[in-house]
């Protein structure tokens, strides 16, 4: 088994410190996602191991033969390459011979009765053969077509920005190395794509190292989870839902002040798991159980949620209403006969192909475009809050406290009580000491952050997001979504993210093109599930002659033992969950008894397991019992 290891890794950048004596392996075979706040120095630890950076101090060690390839968040491309030449471009001698293979078979289709070039072509079919490149060669082909780029012939400067990115993820792809390391993958991905690549990631045999905020994607392929925080690296073992409960145990272990944070990262473990079970069962009753114990989990410790309760500025019943608004860009259509009325308290998400105009409907929304016919109207208290995919113009020399004090010195909670732009900070995962911080230092995700609070420091009451999710790290995002929830206002957003859609979305624009939008109620994994339902049903088939069909043997009874269990599982899940309820009550008292609050989260945990398992066979039995109805 190949494996990778780091010792002693210290790294520092300017005057802050992103690793400090940091120790860590990579096994063949692991699926390792890396989370931590923008500015901790994600990418830069990607960097150091695929060997494009150097770290201060340490010692790696891995075979002499050890490849590794490398996804960088923002490749660079020569815009006069041509597609497939791109992706052989690496230094490998299957590569090399590919690109001599698909150069000549160029020059044959311009030349076909040139013998030279009919020579050369038949020799290097032959080394094509003992090599067995053409897997490789199909391979390659079959993995851009999956990633929606099926004209081969086309050079880079002539694909748009999200191609380009899918075209290096396909040539790092095709390197198969042992390790791959993948630096924000589901960037410019589509939901087939991204469910794509997690397929083939969870096939793949080498180890990959990802940095992602699609916590969906970093949940179903990941097998470990490090975590980067005050220069130190972290390391859970399983998905993205054993991180959220490990990292509750370990701030809950390390300081008193993590109590006001264990609560949400509790809330959003529970969400995920019923989330998940929701989309693999229809059964009502199971998933009602989930939400009884969702609200049981929560209910005691509702109090220290790390909530953005802002007052928002009042929004009177008029929000903002479209009728009949056409937009177009010469023969694209943007909208036709678009008509909607936004209701105070609407979440809309906003989704479909890049180009559809997504972004183009946000604009008019903030009054920056003008339709091309029909009408907006605007509440005269709508006062929006407007999240771009580009920051504004920040003066860099500033200082991050002076900046949100431009906004406001101090705002107003629903409580009545205030809360000072420091205090803010610090709870946008700005520490204390950071504030006076001046902006040109800071990370690029932590600018985002940064322009973030700043609007939502200007008591939106309408809150326009165009990809919140694209520069942000998991934790804030888990921030901005507490957030949301509690926001009074309407929310509309743009994203592709189906994590942050399904908790922050209860409604649906689908730019289908051409002017088309399409509107759904109800989740982005429910209205996914359902197209991708719709697409697997078969064609209705011709009818022909009207044959005996026998009758379904009824399914079988009970045994002696299932119907005895069946009697008495529901007074078991009643136990369990009354025990769970003691447990906790058990814990809210334990106050500053570390060791038996560790002991009492692991009872919890234990008796939540029981409870799922005994939910699941109560599901089976069900079953069984409706069959015989």
């Amino acid at each position: 088994m190949k494996v990778y290891t780091y010792t002693g890794l210290t790294k520092q950048q300017g005057e802050k410190l992103l690793f400090s004596d940091i120790n860590f392996s990579i096994s063949q075979g692991e699926k390792i996602g890396v989370i931590g706040v923008n500015g901790t120095g994600k990418s830069t630890l990607l960097h150091i191991i695929g060997g494009t950076e150097e770290g201060d101090s340490g010692a790696k060690e891995h075979p002499n033969d050890y490849r590794i390839s490398l996804l960088e968040q923002d490749p660079v491309f020569d815009e006069n390459t041509g597609l497939l030449d791109y992706m052989y471009s690496s230094p490998s001698e299957v590569f090399s011979l590919i690109r001599d293979y698909e150069k000549a078979l160029e020059r044959l289709q311009t030349s076909p009765n040139d013998g030279a070039i009919q020579d050369r072509l038949m020799s290097l079919q032959q080394k094509m053969d003992a090599m067995d490149a053409w897997d490789v060669s199909a391979n390659s082909k079959a993995i851009l077509s999956k990633l929606g780029l099926n004209d081969f012939n086309k050079k880079l400067g002539e694909l748009s920005g999200g191609q380009k990115k899918r075209a290096a993820l396909a040539r790092t792809l095709i390197e198969n190395p042992d390790l791959l390391i993948l630096d924000e993958p589901t960037n410019h991905l589509d939901y087939q794509s991204i469910r794509w690549l997690e397929d083939y990631l969870a096939k793949y045999q080498g180890a990959v190292l990802f940095v992602t905020h699609d916590r969906y994607f970093l949940d179903r392929v990941s097998s470990k989870i490090w975590e980067l925080s005050g220069g130190s690296l972290f390391e859970y073992l399983g998905n993205y839902s054993s991180f959220l409960e490990g990292k509750a145990l370990r701030e809950e272990n390390e300081s008193a002040q993590a109590a006001k944070n264990q609560n949400l990262y509790r809330k959003e473990l529970a969400w995920i798991r019923r989330g998940a079970k929701a989309r693999s069962t229809k059964q009502k009753a199971r998933i009602q159980r989930f939400e009884e114990l969702e609200g049981a989990v929560n209910k005691n410790t509702q109090q220290s949620s790390l909530t953005m309760d802002l007052t928002g500025t009042r929004l009177g019943k008029k929000v903002i209403e479209l009728t009949d608004v056409d937009k177009a860009y010469g023969t694209h259509t943007i909208l036709k006969d678009f008509s909607f009325l936004f209701k105070p308290g609407d979440r809309i998400g906003i989704v479909g192909k890049n180009g559809t105009g997504k972004s183009t409907l946000l604009n008019m929304l903030n009054g920056q475009i003008q339709p091309d016919s029909g009408t907006i109207e605007t509440g005269q208290t709508v006062k929006i809050g407007y999240y771009k995919q580009e920051n504004e113009d920040m003066d860099e020399n500033m200082r991050m406290i002076a900046y949100l004090r431009d906004t406001a010195e101090v705002i107003s909670l629903k409580d009545g009580s205030t809360i000072s732009a420091a205090q803010m900070l610090e709870r946008f995962l700005f520490p204390m000491n950071t504030h006076g911080t001046l902006i040109r230092k800071l990370s690029g995700g932590e600018k985002r952050r940064l322009y973030l609070l700043k609007i939502l420091m200007s008591s939106p009451n309408l809150l326009l997001m165009d990809e919140p999710t694209n520069d942000l790290d998991t934790q804030t995002l888990t921030v901005l979504e507490d957030f949301i929830d509690n926001f009074s206002g309407v929310v509309i957003t743009v994203s592709h993210d189906r994590y942050f859609l399904d908790k922050c979305a209860e409604q649906l624009f689908v730019f289908q093109g051409e002017g088309r939008v399409d509107k759904y109620y109800g989740t982005y994994s429910e209205y996914l599930e359902e197209e991708a339902g719709q697409k697997a049903k078969p064609q209705p088939s011709v009818p022909g002659p009207v044959q005996e069909t026998k009758p379904k043997p009824k399914k079988k009874k009970l045994t002696y033992a299932e119907q005895k269990e069946w009697d008495g599982i529901e007074e078991r899940m009643n136990d369990l969950e009354n025990r769970i309820s003691e447990v906790q009550k058990a814990m809210a008292g334990t106050g500053s008894d570390f060791e038996k609050a560790n002991e009492l989260l692991r009872e919890e945990q234990t008796l939540n397991q029981e409870l799922e398992d005994t939910i699941e066979r109560w599901t089976e039995l069900s079953e069984k019992l409706e069959g015989n109805e």
